[in-house]
């Protein structure tokens, strides 16, 4: 860590002391978010920690370190999630849990993900401090590749536990360096078989609560800390590839060509426009493209494109999906070229429960905070849970609405006050 670029003195800097009660540390938060920020620190003062790097496992090793010290039994699955357990009073239940991920996209920040984790570690360290044995088992969870970013298709960890990953689509994978999704499980000391296993029969949670930030403005814009997640938007990520033929640029007429990228260029055009067509809450992002031969003065023979099409509605999400896949076939027609579509993910939308809603509008109550609800156009690890158990997710104000980005930003009052509702959250739940 640079001297310029210390996140937990930044931290602290904005950090009202009066918000340390109950067993909770805004100190310790600080600390654990500045200790992560090491990990993967770019010359940006970002973070590139990518899922299955040894970067990623690094980071938990971290966190596997403090929990273990907070008295926890830790374990890691064959899909690399990380498991902290306390007993509970009465131990032989499921449990209630929390938790996020520490991987992060290319030139990231601090906070997406590891405030998630280190919140709820933070439970454990308050009732630790307070000498409260919980009524029910807690566990803090660590997800494996929560982004997607290694090979294109996020919630790794969690799918993998949920039992709902295609391992025959899987084992197809390659990340750009041309390694299989196998030989990048070894370098992390990790193997098909043992990933297959990561899934649960029964996966032990009676319920689930994800702290994150939000990603937005709306929190910002109502000026406030948090916010209740009333929905997640379900993703759906296809793979476009356009196949024409490759030529010299200056020597082939432009009647007489068959380029690829141009037909990718069309289709992209057309998911701009493709939401508002059906659904006022759906977006649609092309993010990542790779062309071939990728040269000045080469007509592109190959073009392949991943666009993220999500609503909070699954209907109109498939329906945005199934236009597109139409138009790039019409387009790849109309240019005489080939086009070949993979779907990389589908995750179905999850609505938040009133049960889970109603306990945490009883905390914002006692903590007289403001309602503001909100719904996440972002995946999360909660969402795939969410289709098993309740679950619920608390939203904490981002600065300016900046996230996978290196000035990411949540004040550490915010993140302190999202450790106290979740902390009094989960102990409502502990009593039901």
């Amino acid at each position: 860590m640079t001297e310029q670029y210390n996140l937990q003195q930044a931290l602290l800097c904005d950090y009202d002391q009066t918000w340390s009660k109950n067993g909770i540390s805004g100190e310790r938060i600080a600390k654990r978010l500045h200790e992560l920020s090491k990990i993967g620190l770019t010359s940006q003062n970002g973070v590139s920690r990518v899922g299955f790097s040894p970067l990623e496992q690094q980071a938990k090793v971290l966190v596997m370190d403090w929990m273990k010290n907070a008295g926890m039994t830790v374990t890691q699955d064959g899909a690399g999630n990380v498991v902290g357990r306390i007993a509970g009073q009465n131990n032989n239940i499921p449990s209630i849990a929390s938790g996020s991920h520490v991987d992060s996209v290319p030139e990231g920040g601090h906070f997406d993900g590891p405030l998630g984790v280190i919140a709820a570690l933070e439970v454990v360290e308050a009732w630790k401090e307070q000498g409260i044995i919980p009524l029910k088992p807690y566990e803090v969870y660590v997800f494996t590749d929560e982004e997607g970013t290694r090979f294109s298709g996020g919630l790794t960890g969690s799918r993998a536990m949920t039992g709902v990953i295609d391992m025959n689509n899987q084992v197809t994978l390659k990340d750009v360096d041309g390694l299989t999704f196998e030989e990048v499980l070894a370098t992390t000391g990790k193997t098909l078989e043992g990933f297959t296993k990561a899934k649960r029969t029964n996966l032990g949670i009676e319920r689930f609560i994800e702290i994150h930030i939000e990603q937005g403005k709306i929190l910002e814009n109502a000026n406030l800390p948090v916010g209740i997640v009333k929905g997640i938007a379900g993703p759906s990520w296809i793979e476009f590839v356009f196949e024409g033929k490759a030529g010299h640029a200056g020597n082939t007429p432009m009647d007489d060509r068959q380029d690829a990228l141009t037909a990718a260029s069309e289709l992209i055009l057309n998911i701009e426009k493709a939401p508002s067509k059906v659904s006022a809450t759906s977006v649609a992002t092309v993010g990542k493209i790779q062309v071939e031969p990728n040269g000045a003065n080469v007509i592109p023979g190959k073009v392949s494109l991943i666009t993220d099409i999500r609503d909070i509605n699954e209907k109109t999400r498939d329906q945005i999906v199934s236009n597109i896949v139409n138009k790039a076939q019409e387009i790849a027609m109309s240019r005489n070229i080939n086009v070949t579509i993979t779907e990389k993910m589908r995750t179905p939308p999850v609505p938040i429960g009133e049960e889970m809603t109603e306990i945490l509008n009883g905390v914002f109550n006692d903590m007289k905070i403001d309602k503001q609800y909100l719904v996440s156009g972002a995946g999360h690890d909660a969402m795939m849970l969410g289709a098993l158990i309740p679950v619920a997710m608390i939203f904490v104000r981002s600065k300016d609405g900046v996230s996978h980005n290196p000035a990411e930003w949540t004040t550490l009052i915010d993140c302190t006050i999202s450790a106290h509702v979740l902390k009094q959250a989960i102990e409502k739940c502990m009593e039901l």
